[in-house]
């Protein structure tokens, strides 16, 4: 049993590390004179390089607070998880922890979809943040549905 809450304890620190850099690196959108983010285009030219806040439109503005509501349902559900590993009863499941994890599944796979969808159309290709907040999505779904078929034994 160590070794089953050992696995789900690392597997939701990475899906939590995999949204946190996802949300907070620079890379979402790559092109060849710079990269777009949630928070900024940087681009180079013959001045240097110049970094501009990202557009308000009211696309961008969603993903970034469905990506920050990821990473924070992530954390509570950590949060939650050590809670209910001291506290919960014998044979209980962990259900709250379950819960929170399968939201931010949810919600970081709301926040990729609609970056694929509403981002301009041009020669720019996908960057590793982008990639990453895809890989978040089906780790941090497993990771929550284990949560809710896992019982607590002693």
């Amino acid at each position: 049993m160590l070794c089953i809450l050992l696995g789900v304890l690392a597997l939701h620190l990475l899906v939590f590390i995999l949204l946190i850099v996802s949300t907070a690196s620079s890379q979402w959108s790559l092109e060849k004179e710079g990269h777009t983010d949630l928070w900024y285009n940087c681009h180079s030219d013959q001045n240097g390089y110049h970094c501009l806040q990202a557009s308000t439109g009211d696309w961008i503005q969603a993903v970034q607070a469905l990506m920050i509501l990821a990473v924070v349902f992530c954390f509570v559900s950590l949060l939650a998880f050590a809670y209910q590993l001291f506290r919960l009863f014998k044979g209980g499941r962990f259900y709250f922890t379950s819960i929170f994890q399968i939201l931010a599944s949810v919600f970081v796979m709301c926040a990729a979809i609609i970056y694929t969808v509403m981002r301009p159309r041009s020669e720019r290709d996908y960057g590793y943040s982008y990639v990453l907040a895809w890989v978040a999505f089906p780790l941090s779904l497993i990771s929550g549905l284990i949560y809710l078929i896992l019982r607590k034994k002693d």
